[in-house]
């Protein structure tokens, strides 16, 4: 079946000497996987190794044959062209990290308007702003959303938060937990939308402590979660 659809590339692999294998988020179908042959010595095809940096917003022309298979892409051409994602090395890194990210998270064939949205929209914010410092921890944390588990948010203002069992409790559980400054952040980054992310006051170590604390969170609610190995890559653009 051929499709006609907005995607964001979410991250590739090389594939022997000349192809890619590359993972992408469409509106239509949700995750597809797709191999391109001979793209990396492709000099005037319609495929080109800079369209599929991670975080690219395309619209791409491909055949999908549905059977959990490598899919084939015919066509594809950007469709928002950032000023700063894929230049500045700051966002350069977040957009590396996302892309890893999500391809762990996203495991669905199936398309989802609501988290295709909210990707458009957070990474458009990412282009337009600066001071995104908070932005990977927003953005984890709001994407639970989407996932099925964002947290409970009744008893809000309680001195600690169960990772495990997703809510706010008044005292320490034997289950892994948030608390003290850590905590604040994650209440704080909570209350707000986008345009709130600035207003937030971390510093480094503590952004970097709920981090560790967010990927525990998913690795406790999502199955086959892992620690995305461009984590390292994220840090080190924050020193």
């Amino acid at each position: 079946m051929q499709v006609t659809t907005k995607a964001i590339v979410l991250s590739t692999l090389k594939y022997g000497d000349s192809g890619l294998i590359v993972k992408i988020y469409t509106l239509s179908d949700g995750l597809k996987t797709y191999l391109l042959k001979g793209v990396l010595r492709s000099k005037k095809g319609k495929l080109r190794p800079a369209l599929f940096q991670p975080m690219t917003q395309l619209e791409i022309v491909a055949t999908h044959k549905n059977k959990g298979t490598l899919e084939h892409l015919r066509e594809a051409k950007v469709i928002k062209a950032y000023s700063s994602v894929h230049t500045d090395i700051v966002k350069n890194g977040i957009a590396l990290f996302l892309g890893e990210f999500l391809t762990i998270c996203i495991q669905e064939e199936e398309g989802n308007l609501e988290l295709y949205h909210y990707l458009q929209y957070a990474l458009n914010w990412l282009d337009k702003h600066g001071h995104v410092a908070n932005f990977p921890n927003y953005f984890m944390l709001h994407l639970t959303n989407y996932l099925g588990f964002f947290p409970d948010m009744e008893n809000v203002g309680y001195a600690y938060f169960d990772l495990l069992e997703g809510c706010f409790i008044n005292t320490p559980s034997l289950n892994p937990i948030l608390q003290s400054s850590t905590l604040y952040g994650f209440r704080e980054l909570l209350g707000i939308n986008f345009d709130g992310i600035m207003s937030v006051k971390l510093n480094n170590d503590q952004r970097q402590e709920l981090m560790k604390k967010l990927l525990l969170y998913f690795e406790l609610h999502l199955h086959g979660f892992r620690t995305p190995k461009s984590l390292a890559v994220l840090n080190a653009v924050f020193h």
